[in-house]
């Protein structure tokens, strides 16, 4: 990072106020009478009130509308395990997008855990608090198990965004590309370069939108996992097909489609080379993609790419995905975010994209005109109109797969957070 956004970075957080979140009042606290309503002796009545009937605790608490980002710091951004305290910052970032986009109130949770198990329970005795947990940089292959202990055992949405809002964000631009190169989901060929929590949610996300198993080619730092192996744990077992293939330059070969969730410059100009016709390229390692879209370019003007970088076309951003999400999932009390509500995500994002772009949002680019094609497969992220497409399609899908424990909402789309009931 230059020297000059460093420091800007670092006022950012520090001026005027550190951190980036604060808590607000939403009832009024001047009178006599209002702090006998907020404490003793009026908070009794609520009290008992959902001693009563624990659904009450929607109508009289802020419950319904609060979201715990909780992390152990062990996978932060590209930094890596810098252990609860470092990632505080990124907390409250997600904090800050939670409200910007979505009208989410979120707290952020720093967890010292000796252990996955010692996690989960910390995490399982606290959620009675919220109405949906986003689990937040925590390392493969531990996030597996905590993300799928505490869906089990919490019965509200419990949601890893490394994992899935990735995997939302990534699997709609791609069904993009393919549709722009001529080819289907399900006749694609795909290598996936890194196995894991990103890319292992990806693919299954692809999988369930109708990407064959045997089509797919996953590579970890030994190579390409083959049944053959021996040294898998058991969430890149189930990627294991029978191939010769043990490289990436014997699995690129002809491959449709190269999804990078790895490390920089790992894919030369050549490989790319040796892709299909019109390849797809997601390079979403950060900051510095596996291939730049410069040398990508060069050496295959046909490419469709996305990157997860903000200053080149087609961001794999999760803005996209996780505010909208948890919006659509508090407002039908869901009791989990399930694969149909991913699906559903997905699936408006993608159609999102093939919508006319607003003035507003060209006008916050910086952009003459922008339309459907090889540099826009993804919507961008200060989009107004994701919070009204993403939110109904994951509080319709949570209603129809019977997770949801209130009647899709009446206020539905979404034109703003002004229109939020809460």
């Amino acid at each position: 990072m230059a020297e000059d956004m460093k420091q800007a970075a670092l006022d950012y957080h520090a001026n005027p106020r550190p951190g980036k979140i604060s808590v607000e009042l939403t009832k009024p606290a001047v009178t006599s009478r209002d702090l006998s309503l907020a404490y003793s002796p009026g908070v009794a009545e609520p009290v008992r009130e959902i001693a009563r009937d624990a659904e009450l605790a929607y109508k009289y608490t802020a419950k319904g509308n609060l979201v715990a980002v909780i992390s152990n710091g062990s996978a932060i951004l590209g930094l890596g395990n810098l252990g609860p305290l470092a990632s505080k910052p990124v907390m409250e970032g997600k904090s800050l997008l939670f409200k910007r986009f979505a009208g989410v109130d979120s707290i952020d949770l720093e967890v010292e855990s000796e252990s996955p198990q010692a996690f989960i329970d910390t995490v399982k005795r606290i959620a009675v608090t919220f109405g949906g947990i986003n689990l937040e940089d925590i390392k493969a292959p531990e996030c597996f198990e905590i993300e799928r202990t505490l869906i089990d055992l919490c019965d509200i949405p419990v949601f890893h965004d490394d994992q899935h809002g990735t995997a939302i964000v990534t699997v709609a631009g791609m069904l993009n590309a393919l549709e722009l190169a001529g080819k289907t989901v399900e006749d694609a060929r795909m290598v996936c370069l890194g196995a894991g929590a990103a890319a292992i949610s990806c693919t299954k996300l692809l999988i369930s939108c109708g990407m064959k198993p045997e089509n797919i080619l996953m590579l970890d730092s030994k190579g390409v996992i083959h049944s053959g192996r021996t040294d898998l744990n058991q969430y890149k077992a189930a990627f294991a097909v029978d191939t010769e293939c043990r490289t990436l330059d014997d699995a690129i070969e002809n491959a449709d489609v190269f999804l990078g969730l790895s490390g920089p410059n790992l894919l030369s100009p050549e490989q790319l080379g040796r892709m299909a016709e019109s390849p797809v390229v997601f390079a979403c390692s950060n900051p510095d993609p596996e291939i730049s879209p410069e040398k990508a370019a060069e050496a295959r003007p046909d490419v469709i790419m996305a990157t997860g970088r903000s200053d080149y076309s087609n961001q794999v951003n999760n803005v996209l995905g996780f505010p909208f999400i948890f919006r659509g999932a508090l407002d039908v009390r869901a009791s989990k975010i399930n694969e149909e509500m991913k699906v559903a995500a997905a699936y408006a994002l993608k159609d999102l994209a093939k919508e006319p772009v607003p003035q507003d949002v060209l006008d916050a680019y910086g952009l003459d005109s922008l339309e459907f094609g090889r540099d826009y497969i993804i919507p961008k992220p200060m989009d107004a109109r994701l919070l009204g497409a993403v939110s109904a399609a994951v509080a319709k899908a949570a209603v129809d797969s019977g997770v949801a424990r209130a009647e899709y909402p009446a206020h539905y789309p979404l034109k703003s957070v002004d229109d939020i009931v809460y």
